[in-house]
């Protein structure tokens, strides 16, 4: 459990003010563990964490095509729950599964994504212009509508 977490869902806090609360990700084929609701036979999500889908977009001036792909496999060598990757010379997109207790937790770790990993993976200074964070079961009916984000296969960094 994260810290901070019980207590923060029993309405008190175990935090100092200014502390943040440590946020990671899980596997990608990770099975999240929900309660069955009444009779109905369908899944509620523990308090504790869900998981959500992140779409992660980059853009901004232009970069050699290798450095980029060369950055974005190392992120993924880093962060090594990403799905997949797709770049070009001056935008790229980043797909995984996060797991977080709500949406705002989630988005937390999106947005510190590419800042926090720019240098170590030598990643282009570009700035997040887009994040769509939805949870499992609304990327799951999506896809089943045909609409919403594809499945993300193949697995890994590839060009658009």
């Amino acid at each position: 459990m994260r810290h901070g977490a019980a207590a923060s869902r029993a309405g008190g806090s175990s935090r100092t003010a200014g502390e943040e609360r440590a946020l990671t990700s899980v596997r990608a084929d990770a099975v999240h563990e929900g309660r069955t609701s009444g009779g109905t036979g369908r899944r509620e999500p523990d308090d504790a964490a869900r998981l959500w889908h992140v779409t992660l977009s980059v853009s901004g001036g232009e970069a050699p095509l290798k450095e980029v792909r060369r950055g974005l496999e190392q992120l993924a060598h880093d962060h090594p729950f990403l799905l997949t990757s797709r770049y070009a010379n001056d935008h790229a997109e980043i797909r995984y599964w996060e797991e977080a207790r709500d949406l705002h937790d989630a988005a937390a770790v999106a947005l510190r994504l590419w800042g926090e990993h720019r240098q170590s993976a030598r990643l282009p200074p570009w700035e997040i212009v887009g994040l769509e964070v939805i949870d499992r079961e609304t990327y799951h009916q999506r896809v089943a509508e045909g609409c919403g984000p594809l499945p993300a296969a193949p697995v890994g960094v590839h060009p658009f």
